[in-house]
């Protein structure tokens, strides 16, 4: 039986995630509404623009039935989808779902101009460790708390985490063409 992990489709690019689950032999629905949670083993939270994403997030209803989500079912986010996990926004202009203990600054290495790609050194990853990071307008995570692992560093900086439901990244692996970040998180979280 095929694995069923959820993309939210509410803003950013969803599609390049579902794209990338597919390949990786998992079912990959676009959820939008709260009651498409129950036929998921697992979420992906894309990126996008953070405060609207919370907004929406509440407006839907999805942000408490996300909450609910996470108690048994684990949850991989992405640049905004990050933040939106994270304990804590250093700057506390959004409202985090606390799901992760990290705390992370956005748009930490500056604005949509200082967008870059790079070498990320990811260890779990099966084959070659190196991973094409593309970061856009990506979050920095300033610091992770006890039970959080680092699992992939950008030159100094931890840019992969995870505790034992939660999976997040500060950079986008859903626009290149290598899907070995999603398929570890629906081998080693996903049910």
């Amino acid at each position: 039986m095929k694995k069923r992990i959820g993309v939210l489709g509410l803003q950013g690019d969803f599609a390049l995630h579902r794209r990338s689950l597919l390949r990786s032999g998992c079912e990959a629905p676009i959820i939008r509404y709260p009651e498409e949670l129950d036929s998921c083993d697992a979420l992906v939270l894309p990126g996008g623009e953070s405060t609207t994403f919370v907004k929406l997030l509440h407006k839907s209803g999805l942000f408490e039935a996300i909450r609910t989500f996470s108690r048994s079912r684990p949850l991989m986010g992405t640049c905004a989808g990050l933040i939106t996990l994270a304990r804590q926004v250093s700057d506390g202009s959004v409202e985090g779902l606390d799901l992760i203990d990290i705390e992370v600054q956005r748009n930490g290495y500056g604005r949509q101009v200082d967008s870059f790609i790079a070498r990320v050194e990811i260890p779990v990853l099966s084959g070659r460790s190196g991973f094409e990071g593309v970061f856009i307008r990506a979050p920095r995570i300033l610091s992770l708390g006890p039970g959080v692992s680092d699992l992939g560093r950008c030159n100094d900086d931890v840019v992969m985490a995870a505790n034992e439901r939660v999976l997040v990244m500060t950079f986008h692996p859903e626009v290149t063409s290598d899907i070995r970040i999603h398929r570890y998180f629906a081998d080693t979280y996903v049910s």
